[in-house]
């Protein structure tokens, strides 16, 4: 939610989310539910991965969430990948923000999709304080196709031509944030997503490279502003999974950060298999 400064037009304070919804939503009536807990976040900007099913009956569902949260649609990306049914959304709220661009950058280089916006605060005069907005869903089985993926954003962590000075980029990057305690928690099938491959084939620690590549090219962590390490998106959903990781992300360039936070309540545990995050952005 967006405040203002005492005398000034012009919002200070705007939030960003990111939550993957797990198939949709569409079983068990997960998805009104999940329209509610969003509702109760009240995200400004908000990137949708795994908006499985959404494209059915016209994009149906996808405009019955905008709707719902009093929101707009900047784009929905089809997954290159699979049967044509997985999409990345991103939603915006037209009362704080104009869409002034948007495209979908380099589709066969991204196994899900990389969504590129500008948005424009309403009371903004001029493009001086236009957001560069990113939403992205990277790939869930391949770290070295991640580091991939992401070398087509790490240009957006400094200045670069034609691009706003502020920008987030928002998704499930799949990257784990931390090594787990111990491997052993992790079905030896999927190590091969998460770990290192060493030349003579066997296991290092967690891979990182790509969430490293975008830090090292001057994306932030909102975690080393606030000071606070937020909760874990996924470890509880799953029971041969138990292992507390954050693979969802908001990263930023050229704003402060207030809060970044998981949202992590009993509902939204049974909702999807990882948990909201958001964060409020100057």
């Amino acid at each position: 939610m967006i405040s203002s400064n005492p005398g000034s037009t012009m919002p200070t304070t705007y939030r960003a989310a990111v939550y993957n919804l797990l198939n949709g939503g569409i079983s068990d009536n997960r998805l009104t539910l999940q329209v509610d807990l969003l509702r109760d976040l009240q995200p400004d900007i908000l990137c949708l991965p795994e908006a499985t099913f959404w494209a059915d009956n016209d994009e149906e569902r996808l405009w019955w969430v905008a709707d719902q949260l009093d929101m707009a649609v900047a784009y929905m990306a089809r997954s290159h990948i699979g049967d044509g049914r997985n999409h990345t959304a991103l939603l915006y709220r037209p009362s704080r923000f104009r869409l002034v661009g948007r495209r979908l950058m380099d589709p066969e280089r991204f196994t899900h999709a990389m969504i590129k916006t500008r948005l424009r605060p309403v009371e903004a005069p001029d493009d001086s304080h236009d957001l560069l907005v990113l939403a992205t869903h990277l790939d869930p089985f391949d770290p070295g196709k991640r580091l991939s993926e992401v070398r087509r954003v790490t240009d957006f962590g400094g200045t670069f031509p034609g691009a706003p000075h502020q920008a987030i980029l928002l998704g499930d990057l799949n990257v784990p944030d931390r090594e787990p305690e111990t491997w052993d928690d992790v079905p030896r099938n999927l190590h091969s997503r998460y770990r290192i491959v060493k030349d003579d084939g066997t296991f290092g620690g967690v891979d990182r490279r790509a969430l490293d590549a975008l830090l090292g090219s001057g994306w932030t962590d909102p975690q080393t502003l606030t000071g606070v390490r937020r909760a874990p998106t996924v470890g509880y959903y799953y029971p041969n999974e138990p292992v507390p990781w954050c693979l969802d992300y908001v990263l930023t360039r050229g704003l402060a950060v207030s809060e970044y936070q998981t949202y992590d309540t009993p509902q939204a545990r049974r909702l999807s298999d990882h948990l909201p995050i958001w964060a409020d952005l100057d």
